[in-house]
């Protein structure tokens, strides 16, 4: 798998979202940004299992990544959150990035990996990212393909 595709691939399926009426688009990154326009989900830091499968026939990412909120009203903005983390519907980050796995037994993320699996939302709490406090929370990915 290359890893940065892998990593575009996520925040594409990630704009998918429809959030509340008033509030705007998610923007949306593969790497982490100097600078984030709220809300902003990004793919942060990851780990690399190599060779879960004989002769590299397969390596696991673990992505954590992150969605943040401005804070000019800290209950709308966690209201916000709530729905970017819920574990289904229009605004919901599991969902839309899910929904890039592909038909069943096809490829994950347009043939750039196996399969892909939203594991997890940790640490949600205030952030503060190139000098302005946002609220926030973290997701965890896994994601399996082909380490040739």
């Amino acid at each position: 798998m290359q890893i940065s595709a892998v990593r575009e691939a996520i925040a594409d399926a990630a704009r998918a979202v429809v959030l509340p009426a008033g509030v705007g688009k998610l923007t949306s990154s593969g790497f982490v940004p100097d600078d984030v326009t709220e809300p902003h989900f990004f793919t942060a830091e990851y780990s690399v299992e190599y060779d879960k499968a004989f002769g590299r026939g397969l390596d696991q990412i673990e992505l954590t990544c992150r969605v943040l909120v401005g804070r000019a009203d800290d209950q709308a903005a966690q209201k916000i959150l709530d729905a970017l983390l819920s574990g289904s519907g229009p605004a919901s980050l599991k969902t839309a990035i899910e929904a890039a796995r592909g038909a069943p037994g096809g490829a994950a993320l347009g043939g750039l990996a196996d399969d892909l699996h939203v594991m997890r939302v940790q640490g949600y709490r205030w952030y503060e990212h190139a000098g302005t406090q946002y609220v926030g929370a973290e997701l965890v990915i896994k994601v399996i393909g082909d380490g040739s």
